[in-house]
């Protein structure tokens, strides 16, 4: 049984065949400049080089026809035809406060989506424009949904209200949803793994840092309170993001220069964050590049960037009352040293301390390691996300009909004995150039140990 994940951005389609019984990823890849020209499909496959094929792709039909004419390709494909998909799985950013869990997709819940668009201008219309067009193109084939804000729908009122008109959140909804749900689920529950504790009483702080970035406060296994909210604009300095600031700022700075709403959620959105500290980079890694070739604002971009999630670090220890682990986790979590070490310095007095040299050792995207110091009462763990995985388990469960909410469905991966053979193999291989992975590394197989 092979299950098709796709994720449907405004001008990219990422996509992953996942064999369920063989529990491995048979294909994954990307197409990229959706509607603007010029568009290509990337195709990995494990022992297999990597493949592009450029072909235009004007809509999200056309570039998920595309998708499946190379997965089903004679010379690069992996699969005969759309006979060997059983079903297929999409990634929705905003489930709103109608969907608690992923759910099998129908006309209806089509248009649940389209109702609540406006609350993620940016994501939703280009999710549902990949489930229309792949429903179409794949009509026999069952469509589930996996929505990033289901995970936060946990949260306590206390937590996901603004103390704004009551009558906004009546009206249109506004309130905290919180994203990177699917990551967020994943990490938590692999760190009770690694803590040897039940999911449902432990309590994280879980760091998912990349371009887009957000932290999680888990209170005895669930949601309780997270950095993003009514958008993914609100919390941590990011790559184009604002996060925090005085609501008062955009309001006087678009009386002074004149600017309507929509020019000022572009400034906040893709002109802010650390390309803005900067002037000239988003990415974690030039930012870094340049802070070490003496770049005075790049110093200053990782400076803030540490001290925002420094800060909510402690602010959510102090909400749940203690912590269990502190996790790192996404691009920059799982292979930025420089900034976890940022944003843990100071800590100690919290019971939070790591190891200088586990944590520069620490830079991979194939192993859970742990940078602890000894003595630290709180553990600080570097879990690889893998949202793609959810999704998987997600769809076979509504398609076996056992699937429930997080707190009564049993995941594969929330299990001491759970193991990624792509990724245990990768880290082999990876440990072969760099053996000292293996003095950082954790939970991983007695051969890979010896």
């Amino acid at each position: 049984m092979k299950i098709l994940c796709l994720n449907c951005g405004s001008s990219s389609v990422k996509y992953l065949l996942f064999d369920w019984q063989a529990k491995v990823t048979v294909a994954s890849g990307l197409v990229e400049r959706v509607g603007i020209g010029g568009s290509f499909i990337n195709i990995e496959a494990p022992g297999r080089e990597k493949v592009t094929v450029n072909q235009d792709c004007p809509t999200h039909k056309d570039a998920i026809q595309l998708v499946i004419d190379t997965l089903t390709h004679k010379q690069h494909g992996v699969i005969d035809g759309l006979s060997g998909i059983a079903a297929v799985g999409h990634r929705v950013v905003h489930g709103g406060e109608k969907f608690v869990k992923s759910v099998v997709i129908d006309d209806k819940v089509v248009e649940n989506f389209r109702e609540i668009a406006s609350l993620a201008p940016l994501h939703n219309p280009a999710n549902i424009q990949g489930i229309e067009a792949a429903r179409l193109l794949m009509p026999k084939i069952p469509h589930m949904a996996v929505m990033d804000t289901a995970w936060h729908q946990t949260m306590p009122e206390s937590t996901y209200m603004y103390a704004l008109p009551r009558a906004w959140y009546e009206k249109y909804a506004i309130r905290r949803y919180g994203f990177h749900g699917t990551s967020f689920l994943y990490t938590a529950k692999r760190a009770a793994v690694l803590l040897g504790k039940d999911p449902f009483k432990t309590n994280l702080v879980i760091c998912h840092i990349g371009n887009g970035a957000s932290v999680n406060a888990v209170k005895n296994g669930l949601s309780y309170d997270t950095s993003m909210g009514f958008t993914p604009l609100e919390g941590l300095v990011m790559g184009t993001r604002a996060g925090d600031c005085d609501p008062a700022v955009p309001l006087y700075v678009m009386s002074r220069e004149g600017m309507n709403p929509g020019e000022m959620d572009a400034v906040l959105n893709k002109k802010s964050g650390k390309l803005a500290i900067t002037g000239k980079y988003s990415d974690a890694r030039d930012v870094e590049m340049a802070a070490e070739q003496g770049d005075k604002r790049a110093q200053l971009a990782l400076e803030m960037e540490a001290n925002r999630i420094r800060k909510y670090i402690g602010a959510y220890a102090a909400e749940l009352g203690g912590i269990d682990a502190v996790v790192f986790t996404a691009g920059v979590g799982e292979m930025g040293p420089l900034t976890r070490a940022g944003a843990l310095e100071g800590l100690e007095f919290m019971g939070i301390k790591f190891d200088k040299e586990r944590n520069a050792v620490s830079k991979t995207r194939n192993a859970e390691t742990e940078i602890s110091a000894k003595g630290s009462k709180v553990k600080v763990y570097v879990i690889p996300t893998d949202e793609e995985r959810v999704f998987v388990e997600d769809v076979v469960g509504l398609m076996k009909g056992n699937y429930d909410i997080h707190t009564r469905f049993d995941y594969t991966f929330q299990h001491d004995d759970y193991r990624n053979k792509l990724r245990d193999d990768a880290f082999a291989k990876q440990c072969q150039k760099k053996p000292e992975l293996l003095k950082v590394a954790v939970n991983q197989p007695r051969a890979a140990k010896r």
